[in-house]
Order: C-alpha cells, then structure tokens, then sequence
C-alpha cells in the first residue's frame, strides 16, 4: 500500500490514501494498436540525427553536462534562481503531516488552473472534519508529491457527493493587453490626385 498523506486536524492526524481521478475513469478511454504484416504490435522508436541509427524505447535516458561538455553527476549540480542565488527544495507533502488551518475563498480555488484532483479515503473519525467542510470552507496548503524546487497549491474541499477531494494545481497567468479598438482609416490631406504619378517625368 502506497504512503499515506497525513493531515492534522486539531488534536488528531488523519491519514488518506490517494486515488486519481483522471479522464478515463470520468469518460472512459481507447487505445489504438498499430499491427504489422505479421499480426505483430508495432512499437514507437526514435530515429536518431544520424538517419540511421533506431533506437527502441528505453534506449534513451537523460545526461548532465557542464559548461566544457563533460559528464556531470546530478548530485553536484545546485538550483539557482534568475538572480544565481540558490534555491532550497521543498519536502514531500508525505513526510510529515500537513496542518490544516489555512482557508480561502471560492473565488480564490477558482483562480487555479487544477491540473490533478485526488480523492481521499480514510478509515478515521471524519465527523467533525466533514462537518466544516460542509460549510464551504476549503483548506489550502502547499503541495509536493516527491518533492522539488517548488511546491504547488493543494486544496482540500467536499464534493457533492460528500467524498473528499484534494485538488493540486497552480496560480492562473491571466495577462491584460488591453481593450479592443476599432481600426481607423485616416485619409491624407489633398485626396486621391496628390499620390497620382505625372508619367512625363519617365
């Protein structure tokens, strides 16, 4: 069984286990299987810049290289920001409990692009923790599932089905450009006859 994600609500911690709503559990999904003249399934492979060269999948992995092109190790390299100053990772949101107490606005949670949505299951007391979140209330909290650089925005709230759902996305980037203006044709001074050419002067 995978690591439980812990909550700690007032004097006790809650644990869930994490099941992924995604599209084909909502829609369904389908799988397109391309077969060969032997009835064999064809498999994806790259063809490498030599134009010759096919290679399988799990014939290509990832490599760091500095500055000289030589081999790097990860474990040497550091995160920095824009400004070069380093970065400190964020921990896994599964190695201590998370304390809920922080709470936003409707409008707030709709602000996020959600890019994943858990429901949770637990065999705890969830009465009272039920009962809040049944007035509305959603509890926000940085999220990481291995951990990173960055955490993103973890939200705990009810659906209409009384399950609980935890719902992980990020800030929405909306940039204003400014309102739609209608084009104007200016016409220049003197009309038509001043942009006529005089074809004597050929």
């Amino acid at each position: 069984m995978a690591k439980p994600l812990v909550f700690q609500w007032g004097d006790s911690d809650l644990s869930f286990q994490l099941c992924k709503v995604d599209r084909s559990k909502l829609y369904g999904y389908k799988e397109v299987e391309v077969i060969g003249e032997g009835g064999a399934v064809c498999e994806l492979a790259t063809l490498a810049d030599d134009g010759r060269t096919v290679v399988g999948r799990g014939g290509t992995g990832l490599g760091y290289v500095d500055a000289d092109g030589l081999w790097s190790d990860k474990t040497r390299l550091k995160p920095v920001d824009v400004e070069g100053n380093e970065i400190k990772p964020v921990p896994s949101s599964f190695s201590a409990p998370i304390k809920l107490f922080e709470t936003v606005s409707a409008d707030h949670y709709l602000s996020h692009n959600i890019r994943m949505v858990y429901q949770l299951d637990c065999e705890g007391d969830l009465e009272t923790l039920q009962t809040e979140l049944k007035r509305g209330t959603i509890f926000s909290f940085p999220y990481s599932y291995r951990g990173g650089l960055e955490a993103n925005a973890g939200f705990l709230l009810l659906g209409d089905d009384g399950n609980i759902f935890l719902a992980v996305g990020d800030p929405t980037k909306a940039e204003f450009i400014g309102l739609a203006q209608v084009a104007v044709f200016e016409e220049e001074a003197g009309g038509e006859e001043t942009d006529l050419m005089d074809f004597d002067m050929i």
